[in-house]
């Protein structure tokens, strides 16, 4: 099973002490988002998880007691860092102080590990085409990144009003830039999300999260699979994600993952790190399943010491 830690929210950022207890006393719920009386129990010791994914914008929290983690499972970290302010992104650490930890981030865990996401691409008035031309050279010189076009969803519209719907010259235009950018600075460059083709500009279409890319990174090997993906235009293997939706305080307004940032952060304050599920607790009327944690790992490969892949 591949256990994913950021999908709903930023884990690593606001509920560290949470994610490394949950490691620690080996077992954790998480609560269905469409049925929220069922609750599914993941076991969490290393036996019963292929890989850990990580996705967040700021991972200086957790750096210290990020080793309780990676010395003893397979682990891979997407690093969203953007263009924008905190006009934006009001919770987000500055490009600057963000490109630091990402560099502190790779040295802990070695940068087969690491993958910088510039995403989503938007524009307004102010984040032009030009200016993400111009951030995104500023920041290719140190970091390999993964992209995606900002999606379309319906709370965009009331969230975000001043969003310049991207065209598909707009789509052209960014991604023969970020192209040439990449190819400037010798690095790989793949969508995420976003079904267009742009191989034409040396973007790779591919998933961010795919058994190949988890194994190359932790040097294991995994059954050859068809991805099902988790939405529309993705091409990542499927995983189990344990957060919980509107529980990530760093307001982003094209988030998808809050309703709104004011309800975000009353769940935030409700929070209990002691709690074995990330909001609330296990309420007499829930339902409780154990969740299947089938590997994808080769038998072979299952049977290796995380030891000797190194």
């Amino acid at each position: 099973m591949i256990l994913n830690t950021g999908a709903r929210t930023d884990t690593a950022q606001y509920y560290s002490e949470w994610l490394l207890k949950r490691f620690a006393e080996g077992f954790v719920y998480t609560r269905n988002p469409l049925f929220p009386n069922k609750v599914t129990r993941y076991e969490l010791s290393p036996d019963k998880i292929d890989a850990v994914l990580f996705c967040s914008k700021n991972y200086a929290p957790i750096l210290p007691r990020l080793h309780e983690i990676t010395d003893k499972y397979r682990t891979y970290f997407h690093y969203t860092i953007t263009a924008y302010g905190r006009d934006i992104e009001p919770g987000v650490p500055d490009i600057g102080e963000s490109m630091k930890t990402l560099v502190a981030l790779s040295k802990l865990v070695g940068k087969q590990r690491v993958a910088w996401r510039y995403d989503p691409v938007l524009l307004t008035d102010q984040y032009t085409i030009g200016r993400h031309m111009d951030t995104f050279a500023h920041m290719a010189e140190k970091l390999a990144p993964i992209f995606s076009f900002v999606e379309m969803y319906k709370k965009l519209e009331t969230n975000m009003p001043e969003l310049v719907p991207i065209s598909e010259a707009d789509k052209e235009r960014i991604a023969e830039g970020l192209g040439k950018i990449a190819q400037r600075y010798g690095i790989y460059l793949q969508t995420c999300g976003t079904n267009g083709d742009f191989i034409r500009y040396g973007i790779h279409a591919s998933g961010c999260a795919t058994l190949e890319i988890l194994g190359r990174a932790n040097g294991c090997e995994f059954k050859n699979l068809k991805h099902k993906g988790l939405r529309a235009g993705c091409h990542c293997i499927e995983s189990r994600d344990i957060g919980a939706y509107d529980t990530c305080p760093n307001g982003c307004r094209y988030c998808y993952a809050n309703k709104s940032p004011q309800k975000a952060l009353e769940n935030y304050r409700k929070h209990d790190p002691n709690s074995p599920i990330l909001l609330g607790k296990i309420e007499p009327t829930d339902t409780v399943i154990q969740g299947n944690q089938a590997s994808y790992l080769r038998s072979a490969a299952r049977q290796r010491s995380l030891f000797d892949r190194e």
